[in-house]
């Protein structure tokens, strides 16, 4: 008997393609999304599969519905707009991690959080290791992401301890790939817009700043395999790549790929920005057999020609 397997925030950019996985494997797939960032343009090719069933839904209510696994992923992911109503992001962090927490726990089933590096803030500690309790700035304008994510992840360990919830906690670092919005203020799409628009490429400080950006095809299978390892139950594990590049690399790299006309244009670095950020996935190696296969130039090669047809569409 396949799976029942519910995916919040699943019409987003990493739901989506997460939906496309399971669905690929024979499972039943409910993807709940409020469509805040998400795009049902995202999960058009879900609906050909009749063991997919969509439902528009704001996970800060509660939810009845009966599965097995839930991947909880709803919720902004980049800073453009999670600062656009960061009451609402906190609300979707921690009221939303208590509405899935307790369905987990009505129905048994295991359930996955997407948490993020941002738990980390501006780390001190490199590379960073689950370990890593982070610096965060609890009040910056970044900290409804920050703070809304490292409460959800105490409450998913507080409902493993307390009811013995079958969670997973997944540290996802930058993640890049096709679907992502062209608008959504992420580095590698807002390269790759503006390089192939011949625009300046807007770096926010001096481009010396660093980042690990892994592919959405590696992350996918990172979280599956995860969700399957009971050994690493309410332990938070780092899922990114571990190869780490300057933002300014990163730039002239899609600048090279686009061959495109563009020139770097430097802007002060926002309130709270990571100097460094890069992922130690030894505990990803060691439990889950999973290290990322996609090198930056291929990823970012499928990435440039799925915004290329974006911005003729």
């Amino acid at each position: 008997m396949n799976n029942t397997v519910l995916v919040t925030g699943g019409a987003g950019f990493v739901g989506s393609h997460l939906c496309d996985y399971l669905l690929a494997q024979g499972n039943e797939v409910l993807c709940v999304d409020n469509l805040f960032t998400g795009s049902k343009k995202n999960i058009s090719q879900c609906f050909d599969y009749p063991n997919f069933e969509f439902l528009r839904h704001d996970i800060c209510f509660p939810l009845y519905v009966e599965v097995q696994e839930i991947f909880n992923l709803a919720c902004p992911a980049s800073p453009y707009h999670y600062q656009r109503d960061p009451v609402q992001t906190t609300k979707t962090c921690v009221i939303g991690a208590i509405n899935m927490l307790g369905l987990a726990k009505r129905l048994g089933a295991k359930v996955l959080q997407a948490s993020t590096s941002e738990v980390y803030g501006d780390p001190l500690e490199h590379p960073q290791r689950e370990s890593y309790w982070g610096n965060v700035n609890p009040n910056g304008v970044r900290s409804c992401y920050d703070e809304g994510k490292r409460c959800a992840e105490s409450l998913f360990m507080d409902y493993h301890r307390q009811h013995s919830v079958d969670v997973r906690v997944a540290r996802i670092f930058n993640t890049y790939g096709p679907r992502m919005a062209v608008g959504d203020g992420r580095v590698v799409s807002n390269f790759i817009v503006q390089a192939l628009k011949n625009e300046n490429i807007t770096i926010y400080g001096n481009g010396s700043q660093t980042r690990s950006f892994c592919f959405i095809d590696d992350l996918v299978e990172g979280l599956v395999k995860l969700q399957k390892n009971k050994a690493l139950n309410a332990i938070p594990v780092n899922l990114g790549n571990p190869v780490e590049v300057s933002i300014e690399f990163l730039a002239n790299s899609i600048i090279e790929l686009t061959n495109s006309q563009s020139k770097i244009k430097c802007l002060p670095l926002p309130s709270d920005d990571p100097k460094r950020r890069n992922p130690d996935i030894e505990k990803a190696e060691q439990y889950l057999e999973w290290r990322p296969q996609f090198g930056l130039e291929v990823g970012l090669m499928k990435t440039i020609e799925y915004f290329d047809k974006q911005l003729v569409l």
